[in-house]
């Protein structure tokens, strides 16, 4: 693999480590000319996934797309990197569960499914978005939900 920082064409291999319950190979790699350090992702492509917009177009999924949602609504959060690969990799396995086709709405539901689990900010600034709240009083609706759930649980 070509070195991101000096473009030297031949960076070796230091270590290699199936993750995700063996769907995904994690490389550090090494270039030999410049020294610098960094990690590849090896994963299964599969099929081409479709993702029905709510207008009705069609379009191929897109992981990154995917994870950028993610990682806009974990923005100064205390959620690592590691955490939202892992994340978008779940996700991503159970879109492709569904079939060939996937709505936009059921893919915004697994993201607020998972990120409800793991930090209630993120959760409010997907939904804001994701739902199109309007005002305030949907914010604050929402927040009566998690708080009723965190109360009750």
């Amino acid at each position: 693999m070509k070195c991101p920082f000096c473009g030297y064409p031949n960076t070796k291999v230091q270590d290699s480590r199936s993750i995700e319950n063996g769907l995904v190979i994690r490389r550090r790699r090494m270039c030999p000319k410049c020294g610098a350090k960094f990690t590849t992702y090896e994963r299964f492509e599969g099929g081409t996934l479709m993702v029905i917009k709510k207008d009705g177009r069609r379009e191929k999924f897109s992981r990154e797309k995917l994870m950028g949602g993610i990682v806009k609504a974990c923005e100064k959060r205390p959620i690592s990197m590691d955490k939202i690969e892992e994340i978008t990799n779940a996700l991503e396995a159970r879109a492709r569960k569904v079939g060939t086709e996937i709505s936009t709405k059921e893919i915004g539901e697994m993201i607020m499914k998972e990120l409800r689990k793991i930090d209630q900010v993120a959760y409010v600034r997907f939904a804001s978005v994701y739902r199109d709240f309007r005002d305030i009083d949907q914010f604050i609706e929402e927040i009566g939900k998690l708080k009723g759930d965190k109360d009750n649980g």
